[in-house]
């Protein structure tokens, strides 16, 4: 057969003969031009917003077949849950202030009791005490020591600022206690303290030292002109354990129209 006639499949393309579209295709293909390159991004791009609009009919599809009175009455709606939503916080936030003021006033009124039970407890002698005081000693010498020169000196001292007061470890000084001279020592209430009496006083040390027992004929030289011995000792610290029994009043009554 002849070299013309042959089949020319696979054989490479000669220079004088023109490319296939085959040929056209692989090279488009491979090596693509500028004009192609900018073809294929728009096409992208529209492919894209294609979708996009396709996703966003089919999200929106929920309000797009209203009408417009039904889109107003939608965001009427919305409008009235937002008011009564507002409006309860609003309400709850008010109630929160309340009752956070009605307990501060609970519990500050509640300190305030408690502040002053714990005082009338001490100025009526119901509790053991402690703090900073004096303690005085008096020995008698030839003579007894007065009930009245006694009964001065305790008034003195809770002139000066005595806040409590004790004989002889024994007997809590109040405003109801009475003193009466007896048989080997003073009756204070109804117990028999005999000397040395030895007085606990709380309250500021140097204050009863000074104003309370040695100034100018106070219950210092009062004692001493009956010839006894008398000892004050300033202390940081001291405690009164003795306590009063409280008593019934028979008689009195609050006073409830106040």
């Amino acid at each position: 057969m002849p070299d013309d006639l042959e089949d020319d499949h696979g054989a490479e393309p000669t220079p004088d003969r023109q490319p296939s579209g085959r040929d056209r295709l692989r090279r488009a293909l491979l090596q693509p031009s500028r004009g192609q390159l900018v073809v294929a991004v728009l096409l992208a791009l529209v492919g894209y917003a294609s979708i996009t609009q396709v996703r966003f009919n089919e999200v929106d599809n929920t309000y797009g077949s209203l009408r417009e009175q039904d889109l107003i009455d939608v965001l009427n709606g919305l409008a009235g849950t937002t008011q009564r939503a507002e409006a309860e916080i609003a309400r709850l936030q008010r109630t929160r202030d309340d009752l956070q003021s009605s307990t501060g006033a609970r519990e500050a009124a509640l300190a305030q009791a408690q502040d002053d039970a714990e005082t009338l407890a001490i100025l009526a002698g119901l509790v053991p005490v402690t703090g900073p005081g004096i303690r005085v000693t008096i020995t008698e010498g030839d003579t007894a020591v007065d009930a009245n020169t006694m009964v001065d000196m305790i008034q003195e001292l809770r002139t000066a600022g005595a806040e409590a007061i004790q004989i002889n470890g024994e007997v809590r000084v109040v405003a109801s206690t009475s003193f009466a001279d007896g048989v080997g020592g003073i009756l204070v209430g109804d117990q028999l303290v005999s000397s040395p009496y030895v007085v606990d006083v709380i309250g500021e040390p140097h204050l009863l030292a000074e104003s309370g027992m040695d100034f100018p004929n106070g219950p210092r030289d009062q004692f001493e002109e009956d010839g006894a011995t008398v000892e004050v000792d300033e202390l940081a610290s001291l405690d009164i354990e003795s306590v009063v029994e409280p008593e019934r009043p028979e008689y009195a009554l609050p006073d409830t129209s106040q």
